[in-house]
Formats: C-alpha cells, structure tokens, sequence
C-alpha cells in the first residue's frame, strides 16, 4: 500500500485514492473534443499540474494504447490509474471517463427520438451536422501534422487512405499492416521511422516514476498467474452475456446482433476512435441498416458535445438499432438497454487489454521497434480519419450519392445536383472558424446548431 511521502523538497506527494478519485471525476467531466483534446487534457494535469506521472512514461503508456483496438484515451485514463493504485485505480479512472458520456447520451438519445423528427429539434441537429465535418477535417490536420515526421510516413498514410476509401481494404488490415512495415523498420534502423511523433520529449519528473525506479510494485511485475486471472475474469465479465443473448434469443434478435457486432468492433477496430466510427458508420449505416447516414452524423454531433470518449456514439447506434426493433417490449425500454448493451461490450475488453497486457508493456519502455510500429500506425490513422472526412463531407452536403466501379476501384460519389447549399454553407463557415480564427470546436458546434435553428425559424430549411 503506497503512503503519501514526499520524494524531496518541492516534490509532489504520492496521491491518495480519495484524492485521484476527486482527480478523475474532474478529467471525466472537462472531456470533452474527442480523443486528442482528452488526451491533452490528462496531460496537462496529470502531468504538467500533478507531476503524478512522467512525460516519457505518459507517452509509453499512450503507446500501447494506440497499438490496442478500441478508444485510446479511455484505455490512457485506465493504463494510468492501474499504475497509480491497481486494480481499483484503473476501474475508478476508466470507469468515470465514460460514466458522463453514458449519461449524456442516453438522455440525449430519449430525445432525439421523441423529438428529433420535430422542426426545430431537427434543425439543430441540421446544424450539428454541418459543423462535424470542420472538427473531423480539424482532427485530420492535427494528427498529420504530429504523425507524419517524414516522406516515409506520408506514403504510408497516402497508402492507408487509397486502400481504404478506393479499394475498400478492411481497417484492420490497414492499420496492422502499417504496424508490422514499422516494427520491421525499427528491427532494420530504418531512418524514416520516428519514434516519438507524438509529443516533444520532457524532463519533467513523477512520483510514479519515483517509486517504480526505487521499489517496483508488485501490480507492475508481469506474472503469468496473474494475467491468466485476469485474462478469465474480463472474459467472463465480457463474453458471457454475449452467450447467453444467443443462446436464449437466437443469431437473428437484435440484441444478439448488437452483442455480436460490437464485440467484434471491439477486438478489430485498431487505431483509435476515428478509427472505429468509420468501420461501424460503414457497417452500421450501409450492412445493418440499423440507422442512416444522416442520423449517424446526428450521433457524432452528440458525441462530440458531451463529455466521455467519442466512441460513446457507439451507444447511440445501439439505441437506435434496439429502439426500431423492440420486439415485445416497450421501444423506449429495448432502445436504452441495446445502447447500454453496446456500452458494456465496447469498454469491458478496453479493461481487459489494461489489466493483462500493461505489466509487460512496463518492461517494454525502450523498445526501439515497438516505438516504431506505432509511428507506423499513427501514420495510417491520418489517412483512416481522411476517409472518415470525406464519408461525412458527401453525405452531410449531398443527399445522392452514385456508385463508381472501375476494375478493383470502388467508392461512392456525390450526385453534385443534390447538394445542400445551406449545408454547405455552415460547414465552410464552421471550417473557416476553426482553421483560419482558430475558433475552439465546442463554440463552433454551438453556433451552427443555433444557425440550424434559425434557418428553421426563417422558413430557409
């Protein structure tokens, strides 16, 4: 059990769990702007203000979860609190991360459906929409200009965007791809790999690093006992529901469905949430039918303006999809269990990759290949989240779209005569906003669903 000591004069204490407890909740509910806004956010008061952690351990721990399927910056908050008080470390800040966003959602999708469909509530999702597309074109150029340090890493995520957008290569394949072009660099030396494409290095010291370079706990020492436990429990807790929907409902039922599809969303989607919402927009849209284009853009909107992970729009596909097909219950009551049912088979295997894989990957930290994988992947994923812009820029602005098909080429293009132009027009302003007056995206969103609104108001829409 650690005591709160001091490491020397002007150190930080060793934080008590009342204490990160009160600290996670805090990071739970200022989450919000995806991903890397989350991931600044951890950083900046994990480690700039608490100096609970290292720059270079943050970094090594935001490493192995980029590597792993599923939303980085919950699994970040899980690695991290795992470290700082085990078991019930990781829970506490994995679980609070994404309590707000279930909250959120699940209050927001009760009235989209009972209201979404009327005038006004439709037009500021209108808004919403419009506005989506500058934030997911911003998130484009801000991973860029971090990820590609270098011609070699350019290719890679040109690469990355043609097979997927053009030869409908599958995201895993992708992405594991590039990961396995930049293990083997890093095994050769290859000078076009940098290894620290995510943030600049930083001397800045941690009172977990303190302890774990003094005296190691144990929670930290790979044993396989331990990840054999563990590996069961998470298992258990994430694969048994799963069996028992099929068994008692059969493949058809759209909570087997959903059980199904999202445990393998979990175990496939690499390269974090940008990743993920365009596999699931593309099968969820397009494969199940459970919601259209339009509405998955509606979720998105959602996400991105409530706190918690953006993967948190997974739950809003769930509701949808368990909410039309209700079977005997009341349809209000199978949407929220199907969002929470697709909730609880996203995150529970995030825990599990944590808690089994995180003390080996503390005996990986100088791993010069291993550091190199991931430049790779980061890579790949400009050119996943490139596509995502463009799925979302042809079916916010155009209501048509045609299938092209040339040789192995297939993708979809818009019908150019069924443009919106007031859409069109609220997504310029919104990329305007954030790229030349570097406008923050919550004021931006805030301002176009206003504007969806009062074109409603005027008769315009």
């Amino acid at each position: 059990m650690h005591t709160k000591t001091e490491a020397g004069a002007g150190a930080p204490a060793y934080p008590t769990f009342a204490e990160a407890t009160r600290v996670w909740l805090k990071i739970a509910l200022l989450s919000f702007g995806g991903p890397a806004a989350q991931i600044a956010l951890m950083h900046r008061v994990l480690v700039d203000e608490k100096r609970w952690i290292s720059d270079s351990r943050f970094l090594h721990a935001l490493n192995y979860c980029m590597l792993l399927p599923g939303p980085e910056a919950q699994q970040l908050a899980t690695y991290i609190g795992w470290l700082l008080h085990k078991t019930r470390g990781g829970l506490v800040a994995g679980g609070l991360f994404v309590l707000p966003g279930v909250v959120s959602i699940m209050a927001l999708s009760w009235i989209y459906v009972l209201f979404g469909q009327i005038g006004i509530v439709a037009a500021l999702f209108f808004g919403l929409k419009a506005a989506i597309l500058a934030v997911v074109l911003e998130a484009v150029v801000r991973v860029g200009k971090r990820a590609l340090k270098g011609t070699t890493l350019v290719l890679l995520a040109a690469a990355a965007f043609i097979a997927i957008y053009f030869l409908n290569v599958p995201f895993p394949i992708v992405v594991l791809g590039a990961g396995l072009i930049g293990y083997i660099g890093g095994k050769m030396n290859w000078s076009g790999f940098d290894v620290n494409v995510l943030h600049g290095s930083s001397k800045s010291a941690g009172v977990v690093d303190a302890l774990l370079d003094t005296q190691q706990p144990e929670h930290t020492k790979p044993s396989f006992r331990r990840f054999a436990i563990v590996t069961a429990v998470w298992l258990a807790l994430w694969l048994i529901p799963v069996v028992l929907l099929l068994l008692l409902l059969g493949e058809a039922n759209v909570f087997s469905r959903i059980a199904v599809f999202f445990s393998k969303m979990a175990m496939v989607t690499f390269g974090g949430a940008y990743a993920v919402l365009a596999y699931v927009a593309q099968q969820a849209v397009e494969n199940y039918r459970w919601l259209s284009a339009g509405e998955m853009l509606d979720g998105l909107g959602l996400a991105e303006t409530t706190p918690g992970p953006l993967i948190m729009v997974l739950q809003f596909v769930g509701f949808l999809a368990s909410y039309r097909d209700a079977g005997g219950l009341p349809p209000l009551l199978a949407g929220t269990l199907g969002g929470l049912l697709a909730t609880w088979v996203t995150f529970v295997p995030c825990f599990l990759w944590i808690f089994a894989g995180a003390p080996y990957v503390e005996t990986l930290r100088s791993n010069r290949a291993l550091s190199a994988a991931l430049a790779a992947i980061t890579a790949a994923v400009v050119g996943v989240i490139l596509n995502l812009a463009i799925w979302f820029a042809v079916h916010a602005v155009f209501s048509q779209t045609r299938a092209i098909a040339f040789g192995p080429i297939r993708f979809d293009a818009p019908v150019f005569s069924s443009v919106n132009l007031w859409a069109a027009a609220l997504s310029v302003a919104a990329v305007v906003a954030m790229f030349v007056f570097k406008v923050r995206m919550i004021p931006v969103l805030a301002v176009c669903a206003a504007a969806g609104i009062a074109l409603y108001l005027s008769g315009l829409i």
